[in-house]
């Protein structure tokens, strides 16, 4: 399966290993559920995508969970400025809306991940996540059974590089001790 060269394989989180299941009707059956705030689903899919693009510019300063904490408080006020106004919405806690938004995010793995490790780590090889994410993806990872399948894990957030930077990558390789001449890249963007 490897080259005698091979020594560990860097990979992407998301869209590699892991997939986020659809957060918009997660997103509004919880309004319902918790607040009796009816959504439409294309006005929780509106509000979803506007608290990603910005989740995704800002995530670097989810580096600590007090810096995660307060970027995902910002990230609440950005999904509630894209639902419709309404006084029960104004009326929902921060704290209340932010625990309905995480629980919105629910990721899995793909069903071939863990035995793609298990035969890649058979063959001898290092693994380490490497992935453009705030601090919170070894827990992510660990709930959906992932983390115990890799030797590290490193996120561009607390490494202060996110790719294409390469230096994402170098804290990766440094975790294993293996050089980048012995070392691939599993991913899906080419330009991350």
């Amino acid at each position: 399966m490897s080259s005698p060269d091979l020594t560990a394989v860097l990979l992407d989180a998301a869209g590699t290993l892991v997939h986020i299941e659809p957060p918009a009707p997660r997103l509004q059956a919880l309004m319902a559920e918790r607040f009796g705030v009816t959504l439409e689903l294309q006005e929780a899919s509106a509000a979803i995508h506007a608290e990603i693009v910005y989740y995704r510019g800002h995530m670097h300063e989810g580096s600590d969970p007090a810096g995660l904490a307060d970027l995902r408080r910002r990230c609440t006020e950005v999904l509630r400025q894209a639902l419709p106004t309404s006084a029960q919405l104004s009326g929902i806690s921060t704290a209340a809306l932010t625990e309905v938004l995480v629980a919105s995010l629910q990721f899995s793995a793909y069903p071939e991940v863990v035995e793609t490790l298990e035969r890649l780590r058979a063959a001898g090889l290092r693994l380490v996540v490497a992935s453009n994410w705030d601090c919170s993806l070894p827990d992510v990872l660990g709930r959906v059974g992932v983390l115990d399948h890799v030797d590290g894990v490193v996120c561009s957030a607390v490494v202060g590089a996110a790719k294409p930077d390469p230096e994402l990558l170098r804290a990766a390789l440094r975790k294993v001790g293996a050089e980048p001449v012995h070392a691939l890249h599993v991913g899906d963007s080419v330009m991350e």
